[in-house]
């Protein structure tokens, strides 16, 4: 499978069928095989582009923690689509992946033709609330120092059964990625031009006034709630999330 060497870190990504160019991205300690149930149905009409995100999956683990954030994230991502030869993609990505994807958007506006945002938060325009967000962020840092990988038994379904090399670059990627510094995407929200579809499970309850928020927020966005899921929705009801996402993806615009 192809990567791409960005100054000296190698990016994993995987490469689905044929089509307008849709590039998902997974969230924090999971990997791009969380995506692997809906390649079939998604790469069927769109050229579908899966990820691993620096310190996770098949991608470069570096030491170096200043390798961990957000920016660099973004330009992972606009490389990899440099590297496919899509000017325009649709950008989407669930939890930390759905940030990433409305930080995409607005560092590359003009790379994105619509946004799938799933089980995400944008942000934070409070200070406190960002501080609590980032006390959590390092404790999970600090937990994967104790515990290592064992950590992630525990965790969501789509967590618990990613494979990482070592515990060391999803460590670093917490402090460096996780954890936001600022509330630049909440304030972008107003400002997104192209199409969006906010879906969340309705039992991921952390994220469902998040949700609301941003369907308010962006212009003409769309919201799909699947029951009887939570934060993981598109493993815990595979065909539900498929039929809320692709008469979105049919209807874009060109």
């Amino acid at each position: 499978m192809p990567k791409i060497n960005r100054d000296g870190v190698n990016i994993y990504y995987e490469i689905h069928g044929n089509g307008p160019p849709l590039l998902l991205t997974h969230g924090y300690s999971s990997t791009s095989a969380m995506w692997h149930g809906q390649v079939d149905a998604l790469a069927k009409d769109h050229t579908l582009i899966l990820w691993d995100m620096r310190g996770h999956g098949q991608s470069d683990y570096p030491d170096d923690p200043n390798a961990y954030s957000e920016a660099l994230t973004v330009g992972d991502m606009a490389a990899i689509l440099n590297a496919v030869g899509a000017e325009r993609a649709i950008i989407g990505g669930l939890s930390l992946g759905g940030y990433m994807s409305l930080a995409f958007y607005r560092t590359y506006p003009q790379a994105a033709r619509a946004l799938l945002i799933i089980d995400t938060g944008p942000g934070f325009k409070k200070d406190d609330a960002r501080e609590a967000w980032n006390a959590r962020a390092l404790g999970t840092a600090d937990k994967l120092d104790r515990e290592g990988l064992d950590m992630l038994k525990s965790a969501t379904r789509e967590r618990a059964t990613a494979n990482h090399r070592n515990a060391r670059g999803l460590t670093l990627a917490a402090r460096g990625m996780l954890t936001q510094r600022d509330a630049r995407v909440i304030e972008l929200l107003p400002d997104i031009k192209v199409p969006c579809l906010i879906v969340v499970g309705a039992d991921d309850t952390p994220f469902l006034a998040a949700s609301d928020y941003m369907a308010a927020k962006i212009p003409g966005a769309q919201k799909v709630v699947i029951p009887a899921a939570g934060h993981a929705v598109n493993i815990d009801q595979p065909k539900a999330f498929v039929d809320a996402v692709q008469p979105f993806l049919k209807n874009l615009p060109a």
